[in-house]
């Protein structure tokens, strides 16, 4: 076995990036305070194609040389756009026929390996604060709330590690 080189993964550039096909999935950022967090979000959605991220509240916006540091030029490639209100956007997004997952641990959660997707349905994750996850107002508007099943001691995972785990998870039902 031989580790690859840059120039042998064949990776698209921006422009080729945008004209690709995404998965159905837009992801919301509600009030994220740390700026790697946000870069790392950035990160892994253009790794899966999500459609566009939605910055909301206290979130920071690029550009910015501590998400840029984390981001690595995927603030260019992935769409975005800073929206105050993150109840309003879901909202929004709910007229628009997105379904509302909100990541979080929750009375009645369904546990992401027990989640379906519907075929033809769009659908926007909610990632919530380090501290607070997400507003309980956007909770209680979001069509499903999602919980990453976790067996240690601890009862959180880190908001980039979250938005790894359920992209991830998601992309793999959208496309296999």
């Amino acid at each position: 076995m031989r580790k690859l080189k840059n120039s042998e993964l064949e990776r698209l550039d921006v422009e080729a990036f945008k004209k690709t096909a995404k998965i159905p999935l837009i992801v919301v950022l509600d009030n994220i305070r740390s700026l790697n967090n946000i870069g790392s979000v950035f990160r892994t959605s253009d790794a899966f194609l999500i459609e566009k991220i939605y910055l909301c509240g206290i979130t920071a916006q690029p550009p910015h040389k501590d998400i840029h540091k984390t981001a690595l030029g995927a603030t260019e490639s992935v769409d975005w756009e800073y929206a105050e209100d993150t109840l309003e956007l879901i909202e929004r997004l709910k007229k628009l026929k997105i379904n509302i997952l909100a990541i979080e641990q929750a009375k009645n959660s369904v546990m992401l390996q027990d989640f379906t997707i519907e075929p033809n349905q769009k659908y926007a994750v909610v990632f919530g604060n380090e501290v607070k996850g997400v507003q309980q107002k956007v909770v209680s508007a979001s069509d499903y709330c999602i919980e990453i099943p976790q067996f240690g001691t601890k009862h959180s995972l880190n908001i980039s590690v979250s938005a790894g785990v359920v992209i991830w998870d998601l992309f793999k039902k959208f496309r296999f």
